[in-house]
């Protein structure tokens, strides 16, 4: 069994690099050739997915469930 101190380092670790290549990926399509409005619907997919994985990342490791 993996502590929860580690389990939560791990996570960020994991979370943060993902975020910070998807916003980087989105930052490049828009500035790039398609431009802002060509890159706007990559930058909402991309605000909603990131949004989803870190609220993953709360609900796995930071949140105190009931049964744990």
């Amino acid at each position: 069994m993996v502590s929860r101190n580690v389990k939560i380092l791990t996570a960020l670790i994991a979370t943060s690099f993902t975020v910070i290549f998807v916003f980087g990926l989105a930052h490049s399509i828009s500035t790039g050739f398609a431009g802002f409005k060509g890159g706007l619907p990559f930058w909402i997919i991309s605000i909603i997915v990131m949004g989803a994985a870190v609220y993953d990342f709360w609900d796995e490791t930071v949140r105190k469930k009931s049964n744990d």
